[in-house]
């Protein structure tokens, strides 16, 4: 290859890294903006000129990266779970560290920090749900659901770090189970529930939420909870 061809070759090379770098920061940029959107005015608020302008962008800009709004929120809730994924695996929670942690304060830990993802995530949560469910079966639905499972398996994995402390017959059945029960009342109680229902009044703070919660959890597993370790240890 002629000198000419290389330094031709490396001068095309440092003008793509650029564009590249573009490129990528200004999908970033969209993606972001269509979230914001998505949760702060739902499915069917989450148009293509509103997203555009709360990216600044135009439409046609968006047009030219994705050929309608369905392929838009897709792209944006595969890289909402990709990223859950992510932060799990850069928390430093291993099952190695999380059976060093008493199996009481992981649980309080990790339902704590539900109880607050959910809270402060709900609308966008609710929006997430809502899209997904209409497009059941599709090749977006099987990766959403794969990075969905994923994430459920790596967090029951910690718990079962603590089988040995585990008192239900069956830990591995029990620790999913009781962790749907916990996803299923935090999704009940603070996602689907747009407004006031008429339980609600008997439901406490989310502080007195996370400790029922989190009794319940340890309950069901036949294990002691922290306020019993507290008890009989005094």
């Amino acid at each position: 290859m002629s000198r000419g061809v290389v330094q031709s070759l490396e001068m095309g090379a440092k003008s793509l890294a650029p564009k590249q770098a573009r490129s990528r920061e200004s999908l970033r940029k969209l993606l972001k903006a269509a979230a914001e959107v998505l949760g702060q005015h739902g499915v069917d608020g989450a148009t293509i000129p509103r997203i555009a302008a709360h990216a600044g962008m135009t439409p046609g800009a968006v047009y030219r990266r994705f050929r309608d709004k369905e392929a838009l929120l897709e792209a944006v809730i595969l890289r909402i779970l990709e990223r859950q994924t992510e932060r799990l695996e850069v928390s430093g929670l291993t099952v190695a560290s999380a059976g060093r942690v008493p199996l009481a304060v992981l649980t309080e830990q990790l339902i704590g920090s539900m109880v607050v993802s959910y809270r402060s995530s709900a609308p966008l949560l609710r929006a997430m749900r809502q899209f997904s469910q209409t497009r059941a079966n599709t090749p977006f639905w099987r990766k959403a659901t794969r990075l969905e499972v994923a994430a459920f398996e790596r967090i029951v994995d910690l718990f079962l770090a603590h089988k040995a402390e585990i008192g239900h017959p069956d830990p591995k059945t029990a620790v999913p189970v009781a962790l749907m029960m916990v996803i299923g009342t935090l999704f009940e109680v603070i996602v689907v529930s747009i407004q006031p229902g008429p339980l609600d009044k008997f439901l406490p703070e989310d502080a007195g939420l996370k400790r029922e919660l989190t009794r319940a959890f340890l309950n069901y597993l036949g294990a002691p909870s922290s306020d019993m370790r507290t008890h009989h240890g005094g």
